[in-house]
């Protein structure tokens, strides 16, 4: 499994603009040089699980979002997913999928 640090990087960038906090700012919470942060969010440094876990706390989102992109404590968050999945499924596998799910949820 390749880790894709662009894509992480590119996750703390935007939630770092959301929270209208700056790589300096954010360089200065986690007591390390603007441009490490500025590293981190192009993907050149690699970001290990101590630092992502400040990272993820000052910007009060979870590791799992900065990994994955997803929201898992969001309610539809698996809808979202398997919606994703099913965008590239044949129509055979759909209606394998369907009827998944139809022997699994009884009415």
């Amino acid at each position: 499994m390749n880790i894709d640090y662009k894509l992480i990087g590119e996750r703390i960038k935007k939630f770092r603009q959301e929270k209208a906090i700056t790589q300096s700012t954010l360089s200065e919470m986690l007591d390390v040089s603007n441009v490490y942060v500025s590293k981190i969010e192009r993907g050149v440094a690699r970001v290990n699980l101590e630092m992502l876990f400040k990272i993820s706390t000052l910007l009060e989102v979870s590791v799992s979002q900065l990994l994955t992109g997803i929201d898992e404590d969001a309610n539809n968050y698996l809808d979202v997913e398997i919606s994703k999945l099913m965008e590239h499924s044949s129509v055979e596998e759909k209606r394998m999928i369907y009827n998944v799910v139809k022997a699994i949820i009884k009415d």
